[in-house]
């Protein structure tokens, strides 16, 4: 009795190692989408040497070098690595043709310049009111402007997610793309009550996850002491690739081209290496925390039914585990 108890103890604990080594292996994470906003004939903001598209292909390039090196089992999709015109609504649906499970865009941000004026002096102006032999001339001075603009001092760093109220436009992008297997058994159909329902709830997950990540990436940016304006909501037109991207999704802002120091600093090697090296960073703990929550989650399911057997001459019900 004695040794069957042993031998059944050991294919036990076999069996325990072999599940947490094949869910080592099993990875939330299996590609990732790194966007370089703009492009071609759409230079986005304007420094005052350099343009957004050009800054957000070299970090682009750098950031997935960089993931390439440190995941070599995750593949690594660019949406451009040249100069090209690429619509937002080809990047969003290249994404989701690739089975993006994440997707990382990035772009430079910019501010208008700032208005000055300053009375110089006075002119007259003259003017009538009334008609015939009632009209009378009028004088009047009136301060005459000089008007000039200075460069915005705005700098830092800023993450977007898709707004949580509008998550009803990316439920209408969803596709047969999930985050993790066996959490729903079709495609949600928005057009049907229970769909509709099933929908939000998918992108409420996704909106949890992109700000998880974009809340580490702006930590990152703060640890390189680039001053951050945080995880931010956008919601207005022209963020299709938040919006339909079935994946969670962050936009990146790197900083200010208007301003000129922070230009200095986004086209410096030094610079563009500290920028892609916190988002790869923020990237690998993402992706370590996702794949430790869906370990735990394979854990559970697995001595899910043993506790359910020892505990069922009792007639008490347990409900089935669910994966986070």
């Amino acid at each position: 009795m004695k040794k069957k108890t042993i031998v059944a103890s050991f294919f036990l604990f076999s069996f325990f190692i072999s599940l947490v080594c094949f869910s080592q292996t099993q990875s939330r994470i299996k590609t990732i989408i790194v966007d370089a906003g703009h492009g071609g004939a759409d230079q986005g903001a304007k420094g005052s040497y350099s343009t957004e598209a050009q800054i957000t292909l070299q970090l682009a390039l750098k950031v997935g070098a960089l993931l390439e090196k440190e995941l070599p089992e995750t593949k690594i999709i660019q949406t451009r690595t040249s100069d090209i015109t690429q619509p937002v609504r080809e990047k969003a649906a290249f994404a989701n043709e690739n089975k993006g499970d994440l997707f990382v865009c990035i772009h430079v941000n910019a501010a208008p310049p700032i208005r000055h004026s300053q009375v110089t002096g006075y002119r007259t102006r003259t003017y009538y009111t009334g008609k015939g032999n009632n009209r009378k001339k009028h004088t009047k001075k009136e301060p005459v402007y000089k008007r000039w603009t200075t460069p915005n001092p705005r700098s830092g760093t800023g993450t977007y997610v898709w707004a949580a109220d509008r998550d009803t436009h990316k439920a209408d992008a969803v596709s047969e793309r999930f985050e993790s297997e066996g959490e729903l058994t079709g495609v949600p159909d928005p057009s049907t009550p229970e769909g509709a329902i099933a929908s939000r709830l998918w992108v409420q997950k996704y909106f949890k996850n992109s700000v998880r990540l974009a809340s580490m990436i702006e930590s990152e940016f703060v640890n390189n002491g680039r001053k951050s304006d945080g995880v931010l909501q956008r919601n207005e037109k022209g963020i299709w690739v938040l919006q339909a991207t079935n994946m969670p999704a962050v936009l990146i802002e790197t900083g200010f081209i208007t301003n000129k120091e922070e230009e200095d600093y986004l086209n410096s090697e030094k610079g563009q290496n500290e920028m892609s090296a916190a988002i790869v960073k923020a990237i690998m703990n993402f992706k370590n925390l996702q794949d430790n929550l869906r370990n735990a989650a394979d854990i559970s399911n697995a001595e899910a039914p043993k506790e359910q057997s020892s505990i069922s001459s009792s007639g008490a019900k347990f409900p089935e585990a669910q994966n986070p």
